[in-house]
């Protein structure tokens, strides 16, 4: 059984690729009231995330307003899957009741 990725497992990380995962896109502000997490936790575990390839970080303006938009990549849906495949894998060591 491989490690679970350190990554992902942290609670606000996953709560962000979690969040993500099932988005398009989302704002900062979005995920800044969604996950619960302060203005500078959230930059610091989505520059994490953007450093792991991921989430990708869409940097646009609305006018002349900067706008931040982020989004999980083809590779951050693939490390979330395994690193739930591996939970699973985990979960289902339980000592199970006998059924008979």
């Amino acid at each position: 059984m491989a490690d679970l990725d350190r990554l992902i497992h942290e609670p606000a990380r996953l709560r962000i690729l979690t969040l993500l995962s099932g988005l398009e896109a989302a704002d900062f502000n979005f995920l800044l009231s969604t996950a619960g997490l302060t203005k500078g936790n959230l930059s610091s575990h989505i520059d994490k995330l953007e450093k792991a390839g991921y989430v990708a970080v869409i940097k646009s303006f609305n006018g002349r307003v900067p706008h931040t938009e982020y989004s999980i990549t083809p590779e951050g849906l693939a490390a979330l899957a395994e690193y739930w495949r591996e939970l699973d894998a985990i979960r289902s060591l339980r000592e199970k009741p006998d059924s008979e």
